[in-house]
């Protein structure tokens, strides 16, 4: 058996984990800084960083015991190196580095974006690639092609905002708390999704996707109405901003597995929690014979089992880093900067 420790401090989350031979969740650990940044209305950079720098020994002391293990019992330490916060992410490497060097380990930088991807492994124990991905997170929008666990081919992704990063502003301007995208969902329940007429970006256009000019239809609809001194029914606008958002992803989802000739769709990250995607996409995967998977919430959002998870499929393959592992905060899906020891 295999275990591995995996670290990650990318954005607000300080989480650890261990994991048994990719697919057993041991523990998983995960601080949450959120009611730090809500009163900022989004995560401060050098807060985090210093939270982080706060948090992330307990939280391995944390994991490890609950695991029932020690330094001595791991494998290989996994670490988040990319994309993210620079300052967070330094925080996880310069640990995870530390540990590694102390007790003789593997050291394992693991892609942020193949983390959140992986994290189905963990949740559906059958599932093996190929399989297409959806990304939706606050910072991601990509469709990933998993040819084999070691092996992915980039899709398409957004050109400008992320769909997270879309919801979260919306939400914003229709005054609701951060993280804004579970209140704008639990929000469209109670309104029509086709009550306002907002735009599809790149609709049938590859697998590219573009929601800055959705965000700003939105921003301007609520805006241009409280000038004439309307009321904006919040529910209307975040059932038909949801729906816009929805439709783009889950056509472009479904041409793309067609077109890679897969019948598993994953889906991952944040927004992979959102009610309204999930029952879109459950449905329009169900009428082409495809089946389709995503983690329960706890590995939709931000964690260490997940990159744990992704770290087991390295280890096992020989993708090993070496000491001198540096934080990459515009690391691209797939991408390698690390030297191979």
């Amino acid at each position: 058996m295999s275990l591995i420790l995996g670290l990650e401090t990318s954005c607000d989350e300080t989480s650890a984990a261990v994991v048994a031979d990719g697919r057993a969740v041991l523990s998983n650990i995960i601080s949450s800084q959120i009611d730090l940044h809500r009163k900022f209305g989004g995560v401060v950079p050098e807060i985090a960083s210093r939270k982080h720098i706060e948090n992330v020994l307990p939280v391995i002391d944390c994991a490890l015991k609950e695991a029932g293990a020690s330094l001595g019992d791991i494998d290989a330490v996994g670490v988040t190196y990319g994309p993210g916060l620079v300052g967070a992410l330094l925080v996880g490497v310069a640990a995870a580095k530390a540990l590694a060097f102390a007790g003789g380990k593997k050291l394992i930088g693991v892609n942020h974006l193949e983390g959140h991807v992986f994290a189905n492994f963990l949740a559906h124990q059958d599932l093996e690639p190929p399989l297409v991905a959806l990304i939706v997170s606050g910072g991601h929008t990509s469709l990933v092609h998993l040819e084999s666990y070691a092996d992915f081919t980039l899709l398409g992704q957004t050109r400008d905002d992320a769909a997270g990063e879309a919801f979260d502003k919306v939400a914003r301007v229709l005054g609701l708390p951060y993280p804004g995208g579970p209140h704008i969902d639990r929000l469209a329940a109670g309104g029509d999704p086709e009550a306002i007429a907002f735009p599809r970006a790149l609709s049938g256009e590859g697998y590219e996707f573009s929601f800055s000019g959705l965000k700003s239809a939105v921003l301007n609809f609520i805006n241009s109405a409280r000038q004439r001194g309307e009321t904006v029914d919040a529910a209307e606008v975040a059932a038909s901003f949801q729906a816009a958002v929805v439709e783009v992803l889950v056509a472009k989802t479904i041409q793309a597995a067609r077109d890679a000739g897969v019948d598993t769709v994953a889906m991952a990250g944040g927004v992979a929690a959102n009610s309204g995607l999930r029952t879109a996409l459950s449905r329009a995967c169900a009428g082409n014979g495809i089946q389709l998977c995503y983690p329960p919430p706890v590995l939709c959002t931000d964690n260490a089992a997940m990159i744990a998870c992704r770290a087991y499929y390295q280890y096992r393959g020989g993708d090993w880093a070496g000491l001198t592992l540096n934080a990459v905060p515009a690391l691209k899906f797939g991408e390698k900067r690390y030297a191979v020891e």
